[in-house]
């Protein structure tokens, strides 16, 4: 079952038994036992009993609030792994140390080589010319071994940024999307309204698994602490957004599993988002997407996306603490 998305306006969220039950009207609309539930997304207003969530903290399953239009909200995290060690070596390594540096071009590099292949897959599949934003993606990449700051990683990683969504919407083969630039609060077009959505989402499953750990998901590298902001989620999701979110964008629209009259606009703030029947489709596609299965590159075993968040988090560990020498990146060549 994985992550348990709560969609329903003024739904209830109870514990019985040994399952999460939850109702709508009050009528049971799912009955899930706890030992399948690894996440709670609840969008917009679901009530929660204490029960309830003493159940899910004392098994270590974070909740997290969003609100309708994906944005987030708050999370109720459990108590954070009991490795010390992992969170010693985690602050030791904070500012612009040798492992910052390191690791933050681990990260972007993992970000922007998995945008180039992206952009070569759709250039073959579509007969388009991207060569132009592959290059610059490419030099980007080729920069990163010669920066000798974080700042500096940052330019390259924005550069990189720049071109591949310069052609995004090259790659929205449908009339009726398009994207021009991205823009996050709020989103007022329908693509970014999805990618900003796909993003919260992410966001919350790489914090479960660094909270599994024993990271502290705040005390990141790339992004600055700022109050609130789970940093180190936010640099480990970056390898990820291409390889899951912006691909069950693309899918979505592309197979035309989503229409525009699958979307609203909030009068006032120009505000896009999803229709519930199209929440739900997404939230479909992207759990599927979660749950679906690839070799890992390093592992050289079947994995799902979902297993890989904890397995780079656990490299990222490993490196931190002098176990191995670098820390790779999820890549997909």
């Amino acid at each position: 079952m994985g992550t348990i998305y709560v969609t329903q306006e003024e739904a209830y969220i109870g514990k019985v038994d040994e399952s999460l039950n939850i109702k709508a009207d009050k009528k049971t609309v799912l009955d899930v036992p706890l030992i399948k539930v690894d996440g709670l997304v609840i969008m917009g207003r679901a009530n929660i009993s204490p029960a309830a969530i003493s159940e899910l903290m004392s098994r270590k399953i974070p909740i997290t609030y969003l609100n309708f239009n994906g944005k987030f909200i708050a999370s109720l995290e459990p108590d954070m792994g009991k490795n010390i060690f992992v969170r010693n070596a985690q602050w030791k390594a904070a500012g612009e140390s040798a492992q910052a540096i390191h690791v933050t071009q681990g990260f972007v590099r993992g970000k922007l080589k998995n945008y180039r292949q992206s952009l070569l897959l759709a250039q073959r599949r579509y007969d388009l010319d991207l060569n132009s934003n592959i290059t610059q993606l490419s030099n980007a990449i080729a920069s990163l071994d010669q920066a000798k700051s974080i700042n500096s990683l940052r330019g390259y990683e924005g550069a990189g940024s720049a071109a591949y969504f310069g052609c995004f919407n090259q790659l929205i083969r449908v009339d009726n999307f398009s994207f021009s630039t991205r823009n996050r609060r709020p989103a007022t077009d329908s693509v970014n309204s999805l990618l900003n959505l796909g993003y919260s989402l992410l966001r919350h499953d790489i914090q479960g698994a660094l909270n599994i750990i024993g990271f502290d998901p705040y005390l990141g590298y790339l992004h600055t602490e700022r109050y609130g902001r789970p940093s180190l989620a936010l640099d480990l999701m970056e390898e990820f957004r291409p390889l899951i979110v912006d691909a069950v964008v693309l899918a979505a629209i592309n197979r035309r599993m989503l229409a525009p009259k699958d979307f609203i606009t909030e009068p006032v703030s120009g505000a896009v988002s999803l229709t519930k029947e199209g929440l739900h489709l997404f939230l479909r596609l992207y759990q599927e997407k979660k749950l679906s299965k690839f070799k890992h590159p390093v592992m050289q075993k079947q994995y799902t996306y979902q297993e890989s968040f904890e397995i780079q988090g656990r490299f990222l560990a490993k490196y931190l603490l002098g176990e191995i020498n670098q820390y790779p990146p999820l890549v997909m060549r």
